[in-house]
C-alpha cells in the first residue's frame, strides 16, 4: 500500500515538475527578450487601433492622457497641472477644445483681463490649429498612432526577461531594460503580443495599452463648433 502511494505522489510530482509554463499562450514567452520587444512592436503596429491612458512626462510637463488612436486620427483627453483640454485629429487637421484659462495662457504667461475675457469666446469651441502653430508642433504628437507608439515602446539598456505575471485577467510577460532602471514592459501571452503596460525610464509615466484593434470613431466637429484661426493663432476682441 504504502509503495503503491509513494509511486502516485512521485507520478503526480513528475507531472508539476514537466508542466510547460507555455502551454495555452502564445508563446513569446518562450523567446529572449530582445525578440520579445520586437514581436510587441509588430503586433503593435500591426493593429489598427488602441486606447492609451496614464500619464507621461514630455519636455518637463507632466501629462494625463487618454487617447483612442486610429490609422487616420485620435481623439481624446489630457491633462496638466494648469489644464484639462480635448484633442481631436481628423487626418492633418487639429482641433483643440480647452477653457479659457488655457487659452489666455498661450497668449500671455500672465494673462489680463483682457485676454481673459477675449479667450472665454472660445470655451465650448474646438479650435482649429494651424499646422505652422507651436500648439500643434506640441500636441499633434499625442495623437499620432505611429509616432506615439514609436517614442514609449523603445525600451533603454540591455534587456532582460523577468517575471510572468496577469494583468487585468490576461496571462503577461515582462521585459526590462537596465535591470528595469530603463523602462520596462508587459506584454500579452495571449492571442496577439500586444504591449498592455509601458513603464517608463526615470519615472517619466506609466501607461496602459488597451482595446488593440477595436474600433475609433473619428469625425469632424460640426462647422458651427469650430473656429478657425487660419495661419496662426491669436485672440482678438
Amino acid at each position: 500500500m504504502t509503495a503503491a502511494v509513494c509511486a502516485v505522489l512521485a507520478g503526480a510530482l513528475a507531472g508539476c515538475a514537466a508542466e510547460d509554463p507555455d502551454a495555452g499562450t502564445n508563446g513569446v514567452g518562450k523567446l529572449p527578450a530582445d525578440k520579445i520587444q520586437s514581436k510587441a512592436q509588430t503586433a503593435a503596429h500591426g493593429a489598427g487601433t488602441v486606447r492609451l491612458s496614464g500619464h507621461l512626462v514630455s519636455q518637463g510637463r507632466t501629462y494625463k492622457l487618454d487617447m483612442r488612436l486610429g490609422p487616420q486620427g485620435a481623439r481624446g483627453e489630457l491633462a496638466t497641472a494648469a489644464a484639462t483640454f480635448q484633442l481631436l485629429r481628423v487626418g492633418g487637421a487639429l482641433y483643440l477644445k480647452a477653457d479659457a484659462g488655457f487659452w489666455a495662457r498661450e497668449k500671455n504667461a500672465n494673462p489680463s483681463k483682457k485676454d481673459e475675457t477675449s479667450a472665454s469666446k472660445l470655451v465650448g469651441k474646438y479650435v482649429k490649429v494651424p499646422a505652422t502653430d507651436p500648439v500643434y508642433k506640441r500636441f499633434s504628437g499625442f495623437t499620432d498612432k505611429d509616432v506615439l507608439l514609436n517614442s514609449l515602446l523603445g525600451l533603454h539598456g540591455t534587456l532582460t526577461t523577468g517575471d510572468r505575471g496577469t494583468l487585468d485577467g490576461t496571462r503577461t510577460v515582462r521585459i526590462a531594460a537596465g535591470q528595469g532602471a530603463g523602462g520596462t514592459l508587459d506584454v500579452s501571452l495571449e492571442g496577439q503580443p500586444y504591449p498592455l503596460r509601458l513603464r517608463r525610464a526615470g519615472g517619466a509615466g506609466e501607461v496602459r495599452l488597451t482595446d488593440w484593434g477595436k474600433p475609433v470613431e473619428i469625425q469632424a466637429p460640426a462647422d458651427s463648433q469650430v473656429v478657425d484661426y487660419g495661419k496662426q493663432i491669436t485672440i482678438g476682441d
